[in-house]
This record gives C-alpha cells, structure tokens and sequence, in this order.
C-alpha cells in the first residue's frame, strides 16, 4: 500500500510516500506560517522525488492535531480535497501519537505540547498504546503523572519545546522533536481505522470575533 503523509500541526511542514518497503520519498521545512502555500507544490514535489503519479496512491494520512488552529486546518482540507479528488481514503492521525512514534525507547512516553497559560496537551503511551485520550491539563499534573511512572519504569517525555519538557520531567528522559516526522505519520495512517478525519480540538482558539 502506497500511503501520502502530510503533517502541518506543530513547527514544520512535512509530506512523505511511503510504501510497505520503506520510504520512497519525503521532505521537511521548518515553519510555523506559510503552510497553505508550501503544502501543494511540495507534495507535487515529492510525489515526482518518488517517480509516481498521484492515482498511485492507495491512502492519504494527515495530522488532526492538537497544534496550531490554522496549520491544522490547512493540511487537513489539502488531504479530504485530494483524498476525494482521487477517491481514495483519507485518515487522520493524531499529532501527539505521531510525536511518541517518532522515539524508540523503553518504557511509557508522554508527549507533551506547549497550549499556552501554563497548560499543555498531553497522553501518554505504553508499549505503542494509548493509557488515555489526548487532553489538555497542567504543568502540575503531567508532572505528577510522570512522576507515578517513573515509580514502575522508565519515561521518555518527546515534545517541541524542552523548556516544557523540563518543567514536567523529574528524573524521565527527555527528547525534543520540533514536529512529527511525515514517514512516522504515514506507518500510523497505514494501519488506522478508515475513519473521516476530524479536527482534533482540546481548547477554543486564543483569537475572538470583534463585537460591536
């Protein structure tokens, strides 16, 4: 199965082909503006990289989020407008699940993103499993979920921001990874349900409509 994996979530925006033997193309460029003009010629880009048309495709992957309202946004539209364009299936995978996938490591893993305010998004992860839906909770309670962990074995947090990841970890290690990476993306949305994907909201948007 040829799977197309687009993320535009968190600091990058990332596409990749991957195929059951491996990676056949994929590209990454750090931004946090910018994703809705770069994400159409760059998945043009790497579908040529990959020598295939798009009506090879067998499946498009893409992250819901949590993550930046529009970044989200712009890469969910691109995948259901060309996932229905070449009526194939569209699943959506989420960041935080794509974020722990992109460690290897023993042990849980909580990945950890910055929501602002002194909250972050947060869920953990045992074995490749999810202990809980993704939510949005305190510096103060990821910390004490780490730190219940860390009595039974070992804890990887993997975020974006390390200054977060300090905040919460106690003794648990600590990786920083800017975005999730498209391949990771693209072996999830491999093997998810083919369920519509949807936006994955855990807080209203910081902008509000202007009143009169």
């Amino acid at each position: 199965m040829i799977t197309l994996a687009l993320d535009t979530c968190l600091g990058a925006c990332s596409v990749a082909v991957v195929d059951g033997d491996g990676t056949l193309a994929t590209v990454s460029e750090p931004m946090t503006r910018g994703h809705q003009e770069r994400l159409g010629p760059m998945t043009r880009e790497v579908m040529a990289a990959a020598g295939l048309a798009f009506g090879d495709l067998d499946r498009i992957g893409v992250t819901v989020g949590p993550g930046s309202f529009t970044g989200l946004r712009v890469g969910l539209a691109f995948a259901k407008g060309l996932a229905l364009a070449l009526d194939i299936p569209c699943v959506g995978v989420g960041s935080l699940a794509a974020l722990a996938a992109c460690v290897e490591t023993a042990g849980a893993r909580v990945a950890v993103i910055d929501s602002g305010r002194g909250h972050v998004y947060r869920q953990m992860f045992e074995i490749g499993r999810p202990q809980h839906e993704p939510d949005v909770v305190t510096l103060e309670t990821v910390a004490a979920q780490v730190a219940e962990a860390l009595k039974h074995g070992e804890v990887t947090l993997v975020g974006p921001s390390d200054e977060v990841l300090a905040a919460v970890s106690g003794a648990a290690k600590r990786v920083v990874v800017a975005a999730p990476s498209a391949v990771v993306v693209a072996a999830l949305a491999a093997r998810a349900p083919l369920d519509p994907p949807r936006p994955l909201y855990l807080r209203p948007p910081d902008a509000k409509p202007k009143t009169a």
